[in-house]
């Protein structure tokens, strides 16, 4: 070895003190991801331990529709509120996951956790093609597009008889879950882990350069593609992405509803109700999702019970007008703001 390396390079000099131990990955990149990561872990064991220990069916069933809606907010918000571009079509991507499910149960009998995976391969791959062919577009007419994505779906869905077709499926469970509790808890588990999955990756993906390329496409695509920012790549990954999570929130929804039609998997309250709790939580953060899904969710299961359960649309009508009013920016925003 040169003296010279020894005495003057890394070990004085380079990356051993002034590299990756005092200013790199170590300190300021990876270990705040893992401790992250952690913490999110840990607020989902304490959310399961809580729910197992009041062990109300009731709760199980609301609260896996509060986590799905924080699965299907936080996935929104990759291609609408990292990238700007407004997503209609919602309920294509999550009814495309639950006909996985479905097809996989009456072709392999395959469980659950297998099918999870599958789903969100399948609508990852729908999510890239409907990118493919309608990124080009922007503002109204990109909505639009993926509105009549779900249109087109929802037709494919009705015709094909290996899944039902438009009379329906029928896709029941056993009483106790494969492992302890009742199915219903069985669900909320699976549910709430990839509930976590989805927050972590949507904090990952903003804070990495996806995320800062996202960012570029949004404030203006334009300057972003003439400094050298591969858009179309980028947003390719973000439909992709973006459709993967969506389809692992629909792939339980078959054995949460037991009966699955194309009506009801297709239903544009989805697509309404995840809009409006990005929106309402804030679309620039990885957290205003969580909130605006978790509030605005929660407020609906509540009505549901004490009023009706007509009136959930008109909840998150009188809140999303209310927020877009007096806080723009969302819950996020306006704590930043004060």
């Amino acid at each position: 070895m040169s003296p010279g390396l020894w005495k003057t390079g890394h070990w004085k000099t380079g990356h051993w003190k002034t590299g990756h131990w005092k200013t790199g990955h170590w300190k300021t990149g990876h270990w705040k991801t893992w401790r992250f990561i952690a913490a999110a872990i840990g607020v989902a064991a304490i959310v399961f331990g809580v729910a197992a220990w009041l062990n109300i069916d009731y709760l199980f069933f609301a609260g896996y529709v509060v986590l799905q809606y924080v699965v299907l907010a936080s996935a929104w918000n990759i291609l609408g509120g990292y990238t700007g571009y407004m997503n209609l079509g919602v309920s294509a991507f999550f009814a495309v996951g639950a006909y996985t499910t479905v097809a996989l149960e009456t072709a392999l009998k395959l469980p659950l956790p297998a099918t999870i995976p599958a789903a969100a391969v399948v609508a990852g791959l729908v999510g890239v093609g409907m990118g493919y062919l309608t990124l080009r577009l922007k503002g109204i007419f990109f909505a639009i597009a993926t509105l009549a994505l779900a249109v087109v779906t929802e037709t494919f869905i009705t015709n094909w008889d290996y899944v039902g077709g438009s009379a329906g499926v029928y896709l029941l469970h056993p009483k106790r879950g494969p492992w302890f509790g009742s199915y219903i808890e069985y669900l909320f588990l699976l549910m709430l882990i990839v509930a976590t999955l989805a927050v972590v990756v949507a904090r990952a993906v903003e804070r990495s350069w996806l995320g800062y390329g996202f960012t570029a496409i949004r404030d203006d695509e334009v300057a972003a593609e003439a400094t050298g920012v591969p858009t179309l790549r980028l947003k390719l990954v973000a439909t992709g992405l973006s459709g993967a999570l969506m389809g692992m929130a629909g792939a339980p929804l078959p054995y949460y509803v037991s009966f699955l039609e194309p009506a009801s998997a297709f239903n544009l309250s989805y697509a309404v109700n995840t809009i409006a709790m990005a929106m309402i939580g804030g679309t620039k953060t990885w957290l205003g999702p969580l909130i605006g899904a978790v509030l605005l969710a929660t407020v609906q299961q509540v009505a549901t019970v004490t009023i009706a359960s007509e009136i959930n649309l008109l909840v998150v009508g009188v809140l999303l007008v209310g927020f877009v009013m007096l806080a723009p920016n969302g819950i996020v925003g306006l704590l930043r703001r004060r």
